[in-house]
């Protein structure tokens, strides 16, 4: 097996319905242009309301991928 080194980023997703799918959007949007994604961890969830509703949920991911020279 060689030797390998992986990038790490983090993304914030977000979604009306719940802080897992803010989470799988964040993943699955960067699916579409890094190649070799490994592991996501969450890092924080959060909320945006407004008047006292809650009008989006908010998920930080951290996403490594292979890195690639």
């Amino acid at each position: 097996m060689s030797d390998s080194v992986y990038k790490v980023v983090t993304l914030v997703g977000t979604s009306p319905k719940s802080w897992e799918e803010a989470a799988t959007v964040a993943v699955e949007t960067a699916a579409k242009t890094l190649r070799e994604l490994r592991i996501a961890e969450v890092e924080e969830m959060d909320m945006q309301i407004d008047k006292g509703k809650v009008i989006s949920y908010r998920t930080k991911v951290k996403v490594s991928f292979k890195y690639e020279g």
